[in-house]
């Protein structure tokens, strides 16, 4: 495969929300697969420096890069800000998020479904938009969407989030076929739960319990996934969901 077609390393790959959890584990992966690494983040910015170092004293290329990516404005400027600093994107990782409360129907706002689409919907949606140009210009590109597998176990109280990740397998599906004429690959990840920073303090034991493999995931199991979609290897791959979950859905 030439430089200029999909997947090719040098392309950068931006990730957003990358300053801790499966955002910084996934920056580091596709670091350490060649992609120089756009760190996005919101107000994390000693974590976003921390996983920047990280890559680069493994000989990996990376920036952090603060930015909204719920805001229009921010995004296309984030975006202005990587080209000219590491190149044309040629890889997304939508995988920002924002707080997820447990919120029963009888509670439930209009509002509170707009704060789930504003991360799930909208964002990929801007950061797609601002991508294709230089996906195009390259001959492909990689669009990963980090969903969950809470879209498939319908959690009581969690309605606006489990719609909103629902809607994640409509985009990926639609846009998968209509870019694919452009070279441009669309998946989503739906991880388990995957504890990472926040979840410090809480037992898994119940929910081992309910998966097969017997074990939690770690930020490296989606990590490895995503890396292999974005990478040349996974070229043929487009309008798929996969879950990584120890086959807790099955």
């Amino acid at each position: 495969m030439t430089p200029s077609e999909p997947g090719a390393a040098e392309g950068v790959a931006l990730v957003t929300g990358a300053s801790r959890g499966l955002g910084a584990a996934i920056a580091v992966r596709l670091a350490a697969a060649g992609r120089p690494v756009a760190v996005n983040y919101l107000r994390g910015r000693e974590g976003a420096e921390a996983v920047v170092d990280r890559i680069r004293s493994a000989g990996g290329v990376a920036e952090a890069f603060g930015a909204d990516v719920v805001d229009e404005d921010g995004v296309v400027d984030l975006f202005a800000r990587v080209s000219t600093t590491l190149g044309p994107v040629t890889a997304v990782v939508a995988n920002a998020t924002g707080p997820q409360p447990e919120v029963g129907v009888d509670d439930l706002s209009w509002r509170a479904h707009l704060d789930q689409l504003e991360f799930f919907v909208k964002s990929p949606t801007l950061l797609l938009q601002a991508a294709l140009p230089s996906m195009r210009s390259a001959g492909g590109g990689r669009v990963i969407l980090i969903g969950s597998d809470m879209a498939d176990r319908a959690t009581p109280g969690m309605s606006a989030y489990v719609a909103a990740k629902n809607a994640q397998v409509g985009l990926t599906r639609v846009w998968a076929k209509e870019l694919g004429p452009d070279g441009v690959t669309v998946n989503l990840v739906q991880p388990g739960w995957i504890p990472v920073e926040r979840h410090a303090g809480i037992s898994t034991d119940s929910y081992v319990a309910d998966v097969p493999l017997r074990r939690m995931g770690t930020p490296d199991d989606v990590a490895a996934t995503v890396a292999h979609l974005v990478s040349d290897a996974g070229g043929f791959i487009t309008g798929q969901r996969i879950s990584v979950n120890g086959g807790h859905t099955i």
